[in-house]
């Protein structure tokens, strides 16, 4: 079983990348140049490309979860192995799944927004998504 990570941008994790968010700043300090994450005159909705399914997301992590208590409780139950690794291989592809989905939201709105910007934002972004893949690859 594969180890899950911190996703995200620069800085601390779960931090806001200031370069990706679903609309521009209208208070950018400089043309092209995103707004001050200190300034909150925009709500926390709309920061990822990941946002507007939020919910659908939570939903999703949620029955994950439940898997994995179900594992647990098969486990404590003394389940056969084999019935134990089938409902671990199932639980594995919902993540994977959920992952999937996520990277392609982070292609289309993220790195998708930083190839409108042009300049070197577009080279980090790729970098970074490739690395998420090669990490998503090594399962």
């Amino acid at each position: 079983m594969t180890t899950v990570g911190t996703i995200g941008g620069p800085g601390a994790p779960g931090e806001p990348d200031p370069t990706c968010h679903a609309e521009p700043a209208a208070e950018a300090d400089q043309p092209g140049q995103p707004a001050q994450s200190g300034q909150s005159d925009q709500s926390d909705q709309g920061q990822h490309g990941y946002s507007k399914d939020k919910d659908a997301h939570l939903k999703r992590l949620r029955r994950i979860e439940g898997q994995i208590r179900g594992l647990q409780r098969m486990v404590d139950e003394d389940v056969y192995c084999i019935d134990i690794l089938t409902q671990v291989s199932a639980s594995t592809k919902a993540l994977q799944s959920f992952a999937l989905q996520l990277l392609e939201e982070h292609l289309r709105h993220c790195v998708a927004h930083a190839a409108q910007e042009g300049g070197p934002e577009i080279d980090a972004k790729v970098k970074e998504a490739t690395a998420a893949i090669g990490r998503m690859l090594r399962t």
